[in-house]
């Protein structure tokens, strides 16, 4: 990276007094490493240049197609209060919505445009769900059966007796802590094991041995327990029962048929291993084409990309009572989690992807809309973050009504 991308497209702050404070002590004039590229202030820029520090490679769609700025949110104005200030408040980037297929609002923020792909966190693992419902509809998974069923090699780890649906459903009893801002955290390992941060000489080699070395830590199937490491299992999964790479697999199953406007991005471990549980990077208006999906039963412009059926029991939700206590349900009291996306489990049916820093994909089946937002919050979680998140999301979709 050179110093004056970084000047010139880097430091693009909202007018917010951390903006403020951050330029009036020089930290413009630093530049971000392969250590500090997911910290603020710098991740207002990278998580739109990923790939200029973790290996990347191509989810093809076949096309690429220049977009135009729209910056219109007048479809909401005297409907949401005070919508420019949440919008400041929560980090935004991008905000998209798309009422009945067609966008309603759109909104990028300084130095952000429509041609720029933006870090999806975990939102890559509800992506990562559809393509494994695809592969289960044609009979290539078999959801019932065990992940050593497909990968022997883990068999010795906690995956081995798990099946393919408690991985989906993040109810395997792994030892696997998901502390971001812990040093000696497993989600810390995984990140360097996939060359988002610097190596230890004492992490294993690639993703696979990483996995392998995972242990159980209960009985498989009773309680939720959130872990990227699933997300990394299953695309494992698909690249066995496919012969082919996960990126690959996404282009060919969800990219190219969604209508697209241009490639996605993945990045890649040392051996090509694609980190699918965070490593997407995509526009917004593509990202809405997921969104979109979704909500017409699998389908995108006629075309049948996962069975109604998988859809259906995705957005119906999995056991709230396997989720109980934990700081998700004081937001979404009867939320749960199937198939890789997060239920509220309100009277709206309301269904999302959610990825640290404010990444978010929020679909309301009553109006058909999806509302796509990229932010570069500081933080990498918020319990009050989320909840101001979610007020937004449903006050922009009852503006709809």
């Amino acid at each position: 990276m050179t110093g004056t991308a970084w000047t010139s497209a880097g430091m693009s702050e909202p007018a917010t007094a951390r903006g403020r404070q951050l330029r009036e002590r020089g930290m413009d004039q630093e530049r971000p490493t392969i250590d500090t590229w997911q910290d603020p202030p710098f991740n207002r820029w990278t998580f739109s240049h990923v790939d200029e520090f973790v290996t990347s490679v191509s989810i093809s769609t076949g096309r690429e197609r220049s977009q135009k700025a729209v910056n219109d949110l007048d479809a909401f104005s005297g409907k949401v209060p005070e919508l420019e200030r949440r919008l400041a408040q929560t980090w935004t980037d991008v905000i998209l919505v798309v009422h009945e297929d067609r966008i309603v609002g759109e909104w990028y923020g300084e130095g952000s445009r429509p041609d720029d792909r933006h870090l999806l966190m975990s939102v890559s693992k509800s992506i990562c769900g559809i393509v494994v419902g695809a592969l289960a509809d044609d009979g290539l998974i078999e959801p019932s059966r065990t992940v050593a069923h497909y990968i022997p090699e883990l068999a010795e780890s906690a995956y081995g007796t798990a099946t393919v649906q408690q991985v989906l459903d993040m109810t395997v009893a792994v030892e696997y802590l998901e502390e971001y801002a812990d040093l000696n955290s497993h989600v810390r390992a995984h990140d360097r094991v996939a060359g988002w941060r610097t190596r230890f000489d004492t992490d294993p080699r690639d993703t696979h041995e990483f996995l392998m070395g995972l242990r159980p830590a209960g009985e498989h199937g009773k309680v939720f327990q959130y872990c990227s490491a699933n997300t990394d299992v299953l695309a494992w999964l698909v690249e066995v029962v496919t012969g082919k790479r996960y990126h690959e697999v996404v282009g060919e199953r969800v990219w190219s048929r969604l209508d697209a406007q241009s490639d996605a991005r993945i990045t890649v471990d040392s051996s090509g291993f694609a980190f699918a549980n965070g490593g997407i990077s995509c526009t917004a208006r593509d990202l809405a084409g997921v969104g979109r999906l979704m909500l017409a039963g699998g389908e995108f412009d006629g075309r049948r990309i996962v069975s109604d059926g998988w859809v259906r029991a995705t957005m119906a939700g999995g056991d709230p009572e396997a989720a109980r206590g934990l700081p998700y349900q004081d937001i979404h009291p009867n939320g749960s989690y199937k198939n890789h996306w997060w239920a509220t489990g309100n009277e709206r049916g309301s269904v999302y992807a959610v990825g640290i820093h404010g990444q978010y994909v929020w679909l309301d089946p009553p109006t058909r809309t999806v509302i796509v937002k990229f932010s570069s919050a500081p933080e990498a979680l918020g319990r009050t973050m989320n909840s101001d998140h979610a007020r937004l999301f449903q006050e922009l979709c009852a503006a709809l009504e």
